[in-house]
C-alpha cells in the first residue's frame, strides 16, 4: 500500500496494484481499475516514485526470503518524509 493525502489533509493507504492511471488536471487524480477516482495532494511524479518504491520493496523482501535472510521488522518506522525505506536489490553479478 502507498500513503496518499486527500486535498482536505486526510491521509489514507491506496493499493497501487489497483491504479489504472494517474493524471494531473491540475490536481492529481488516481483512477482505479474499478472506476473509482481519488483526488490527492501528491504530484504524479511523487505517486510514481511511491509506486516504484512499493514494488521494489516487494522484490527486495522476496529476494531476502529466497536467500533465507528475511527478518520481519517489529515496527517499520517511516523516514522523515513519510515514505518507505527500500532494501537495494542486488545484481546477478553479486550472487
Amino acid at each position: 500500500m502507498i500513503r496518499v493525502t486527500r486535498l482536505n489533509g486526510e491521509r489514507f493507504a491506496l493499493n497501487p496494484d489497483l491504479i489504472e492511471r494517474v493524471e494531473a488536471h491540475p490536481d492529481t487524480v488516481a483512477f482505479l481499475v474499478d472506476g473509482t477516482k481519488y483526488v490527492v495532494k501528491e504530484t504524479v511524479d511523487e505517486m510514481l516514485l511511491e509506486i516504484r518504491e512499493y514494488r521494489a520493496g516487494i522484490l527486495a523482501t522476496s529476494y531476502e526470503m529466497d536467500r533465507g535472510e528475511y527478518r520481519p521488522a517489529e515496527s517499520a518506522p517511516e523516514d522523515a518524509a513519510g515514505g518507505s525505506s527500500v532494501v537495494p536489490f542486488p545484481s546477478r553479478e553479486e550472487r
